[in-house]
């Protein structure tokens, strides 16, 4: 496996760099989990439907130290219970990217799923996300970013959401904890009040995969991108074969209708094309700009191990 470096979030800056780690940002925003030793859809496998996994196979016990419907609040809210079954991603996922303006990389990203840890209360998936620029392009501008997003295993919303951006000269660290009794973000510098399931710029991704995507149809999703609350609309678009680095694919092309003027600074749009099967890996991101396209191209994963939470 390739090593990566940092992927990103979001960013304020209106750089190509930051561009790119939002748009990738994006794209995993509708990838699947893995599952063991699962395969994705290219030449030489197909996934099984999910409808014909065995349930056995996903009923793995956690360490006695996480102890799911004993000791941690699972499903617990001023909502009605969202379960979502979750065939997309699971423990040590890798995916791995190279980021860059049309056939130029200049940086690499990774995202991991770690082990399930208690957060506030809840057992969630720890979710990493970084983009770390190559050796050339650090001798002008050097990016070392990256994220973490803990989401509740069972429900699919974040518990905490941090991130850490180093581009240039440039720092900012922020973070948000979220309440989902009280139905409240709260910052170092604010409390805010946020609708039911509001995502964060990493957790949408991993939630979106976990949803069926049909062509011709568009998903509502709340979001909080560190300052506004908005409605995400993610627009599913067609079924498509293609090729990157990390092999031939079939593909679901799906395109985030970006709302707010300062979470994506470019004129154009973002495409991003996702596997054809249960776990929606983002395997390509396009996002055009004045001169080209930003791309985030899969060049190397690992499947993960898909868990059942009651």
């Amino acid at each position: 496996m390739r090593s990566g470096g940092p992927m990103r979030i979001i960013t304020p800056m209106a750089t190509g760099c930051s561009a790119v780690c939002l748009a990738i940002l994006l794209v995993l925003l509708v990838w699947p989990y893995q599952s063991g030793q699962s395969q994705l859809v290219d030449d030489s496998f197909v996934l099984p439907d999910s409808s014909t996994v065995p349930d056995d196979s996903l009923d793995d016990e956690l360490p006695d130290s996480l102890t799911v419907r004993d000791s941690l609040k699972i499903g617990t809210g001023p909502w009605a219970a969202r379960p979502t079954v979750n065939w997309a991603f699971g423990v040590a996922e890798t995916l791995h990217y190279d980021i860059g303006w049309q056939s130029i990389v200049a940086a690499h990203g990774v995202m991991y799923v770690n082990e399930p840890i208690d957060t506030n209360g809840r057992l969630c998936y720890p979710i990493y996300s970084t983009v770390r620029s190559t050796s050339f392009f650090s001798t002008f501008f050097r990016v070392e970013d990256s994220a973490l997003t803990c989401m509740d295993v069972r429900e699919l919303f974040p518990v905490r959401f941090e991130k850490y951006l180093r581009e240039g000269k440039y720092r900012a660290d922020r973070s948000a904890t979220f309440d989902p009794v009280a139905g409240l973000a709260y910052t170092p510098g604010d409390t805010i009040v946020v609708p039911p399931y509001v995502q964060d710029a990493l957790s949408l991704l991993y939630y979106v995969r976990a949803l069926e995507l049909k062509p011709g149809t568009d998903l509502q999703v709340e979001n909080y991108d560190g300052t506004n609350v908005y409605t995400l609309t993610v627009r599913v678009l067609r079924k498509e074969r293609i090729e990157v680095k990390a092999g031939v694919f079939s593909t679901i092309v799906v395109e985030p209708l970006l709302q707010a003027a300062g979470l994506f600074k470019h004129e154009g749009r973002l495409t991003v094309w996702l596997t054809d099967d249960r776990l929606h890996l983002p395997v390509l991101m396009k996002s055009k700009v004045i001169v080209g396209s930003i791309v985030a191209e899969l060049t190397d994963y690992n499947l993960g191990q898909i868990r059942r939470f009651r």
